[in-house]
Order: C-alpha cells, then sequence, then structure tokens
C-alpha cells in the first residue's frame, strides 16, 4: 500500500540547504585564516550562519517528525541532518578559539588544514546535491565521497607533521596547548565530514 503514497521529497532540498550553509561557514572560515585583522566580524558572520544551521536542523527535524512517507530511512536523514550541524558548530568552535586564545597570525599549518577541511566540505556538499537522484548520480556521489575520504587521511598527516614541528621548535607551553585544541579541532571538522561521507554510502547500498 505505501508504494502509491507519494514520498516527501522537501528532506533533499533541506538538507541541500543545511550543506550550503556550512559550506559557507567553511569558506567564511578559510577568509579568516587569510585575514586574521578581520577576524572578529568573520567570526560573527560564522556564528550568524551557525544560528541559521540550527534552524534548517530544526526544521528537518520536525518535518521528520510529521511527514508519512520519506524519501530515504528516517535515521539517515537524522543522521545526516544532525553531523552536518556538528561539522558547522565545530567551524564556530575554531573561529572563536582563534578570536579567543588572541593567538596573533596562524601558525603556517593553519591555512593548508583549513583548506582541506573546505575541500571536505565541498565534497559532501556536491554528494549531498547529487542525492534527489540516488540511482543517476551514484557513481558520482560515491566519487564524492571517496575523496572526502582521501582528504580526511591527508588532514590526519597534516595534524602529526604540525604537532611535531610544533614540539620540536621549543614553542612556550601555554602556546603548545592553544595549537595542539586548534589543531585537532580543525582535524575533528574532517572527521565529521568522513561521518557524514559514510552515511552517503550507506544510503546509496540501502538504495542500490
Amino acid at each position: 500500500m505505501f508504494q502509491f503514497i507519494p514520498r516527501e521529497m522537501k528532506f533533499f532540498d533541506m538538507l541541500d540547504r543545511a550543506a550550503q550553509n556550512v559550506l559557507a561557514s567553511a569558506h567564511l572560515l578559510k577568509e579568516l585564516v587569510s585575514n586574521f585583522d578581520r577576524a572578529p566580524q568573520l567570526q560573527k558572520q560564522i556564528e550568524e550562519l551557525e544560528h541559521e544551521g540550527d534552524i534548517i536542523t530544526h526544521e528537518i527535524m520536525d518535518a521528520l517528525n510529521k511527514t508519512f512517507i520519506t524519501p530515504l530511512d528516517r535515521e539517515d536523514i537524522h543522521s545526516l541532518a544532525s553531523v552536518l550541524d556538528d561539522i558547522i558548530d565545530c567551524i564556530e568552535a575554531i573561529a572563536d578559539r582563534m578570536v579567543l586564545y588572541q593567538i596573533g597570525q596562524p601558525r603556517e599549518d593553519v591555512p593548508s588544514m583549513v583548506e582541506t577541511l573546505v575541500k571536505c566540505v565541498e565534497q559532501i556538499t556536491k554528494a549531498v546535491g547529487c542525492m534527489k537522484d540516488l540511482s543517476g548520480n551514484q557513481t558520482r556521489i560515491l566519487d564524492h565521497c571517496i575523496e572526502v575520504d582521501r582528504l580526511e587521511n591527508d588532514a590526519d598527516r597534516a595534524l602529526r607533521k604540525a604537532l611535531a614541528r610544533m614540539f620540536n621548535n621549543d614553542v612556550p607551553p601555554l602556546e603548545v596547548i592553544k595549537w595542539k585544541e586548534l589543531y585537532e579541532t580543525i582535524e575533528s571538522g574532517t572527521d565529521l565530514c568522513e561521518d557524514v561521507s559514510d552515511v552517503i554510502e550507506s544510503v546509496i547500498v540501502k538504495n542500490a
């Protein structure tokens, strides 16, 4: 009987909005790192996007509670919305720490680490945008997921190198604590992108 009831397809548009919002915040973070003299203003813009992300996530959860037939498993929609929200929370945390810790100019490893995070977000945004046609875009979606996995591995290596460089350069202990937390927070953003990729890959398998 359920196959004759139309599925509510608006969830794809809502997830795409959420992903695009995350991408906008990632680009602002990249701009913050490159223009640290504008850090407080850019941090405020990221905070505003984080609030918008909360609104979108609430709308998705509310729609899940009110919709009879969804285009994907409810658990998958819930997971995608939740982890996308986690990513923008992480980006806000990075920006907050850079302003709160009064770190001055970012260390040399930061721009490339943030660039990797931005690339990860770009890939998951593209993947989410293709999900409306799972069967027709399956290969393309999986290619985006594979690239996220590759970038996450790059981020792991970059974190280890950044920490090693800092420990070998006689950096004051308080600065080590600040930068270690900041590096790890940036890398955790790429981990969250991989979490989104894993959910999407699971959706592909279920709907193959």
